[in-house]
This record gives C-alpha cells, sequence and structure tokens, in this order.
C-alpha cells in the first residue's frame, strides 16, 4: 500500500512537500517515483529513485524538485520548489522492484495527492 500526503494549495513561487508511505508485502529494495497527471493529459513521471539511491528527473522539474527517501520510515519524498501553475496536477507515488525510471509501468501506485498551483 502506498499513501500519499502533503498536497495543497500554493502560489507560483511557493514550495510543497509530498510524502508517500510504503507498507505491507511492497517494502524491500524497490525502485519509487512520483508522477503526475494533470486534467486532460497523460501521466508523466516527475522523478525517479532506485533501490541503490540514484535519481531521475524528468527536464521540467530538474533544479526545482528533488526525490528523496527515509529507508527507516518506509517512506519516499518529493521536495518541490520554485512551484509554476504548471505543475499543478494530481501527484502519484509508485513503487516496483523492477526499475522502470520514469515510465508508468510500476505495479504499485497510490490514490494520489493534489497540488495546485496559483499564479
Amino acid at each position: 500500500q502506498l499513501v500519499e500526503s502533503g498536497g495543497g494549495s500554493v502560489q507560483a513561487g511557493g514550495s510543497l512537500k509530498l510524502s508517500c508511505v510504503v507498507s505491507g508485502v511492497i517494502r524491500g529494495s524497490l525502485c519509487m517515483a512520483w508522477f503526475r497527471q494533470a486534467p486532460g493529459k497523460m501521466r508523466e513521471g516527475v522523478a525517479s529513485i532506485d533501490s541503490d539511491g540514484n535519481t531521475s528527473y524528468a527536464d521540467s522539474v530538474k533544479g526545482r524538485f528533488t526525490i528523496s527517501q527515509d529507508n527507516a520510515k518506509n517512506t519516499l519524498y518529493l521536495q518541490m520548489t520554485s512551484l509554476k501553475p504548471e505543475d499543478t496536477a494530481m501527484y502519484y507515488c509508485a513503487a516496483d522492484r523492477t526499475d522502470w525510471w520514469l515510465l508508468p509501468r510500476y505495479n504499485y501506485w497510490g490514490q494520489g495527492t493534489q497540488v495546485t498551483v496559483s499564479s
């Protein structure tokens, strides 16, 4: 089970930190990622991190978003700074034992948390 939190409404230039708690049988050596989906658009990969801590980011968020994980707390984070209106979307946490990086092929998904950025 993946449970996201931390979404909300902010003004452009603001920051938010998303969290995703992993529980149940899927804990272990996982590749994890954040995706987002805006209304009428396809789900896109935002950031991913593998079991060795290697990260990847979509070009649109490089330098603004940081993905990290706390293995002791079974929690994945996404620190978002310098937010833009185009970052508005539902953000999803995903996990798998295969390194899918930013491809939406993960087996496990959370329910999402809404991020709204106003201009």
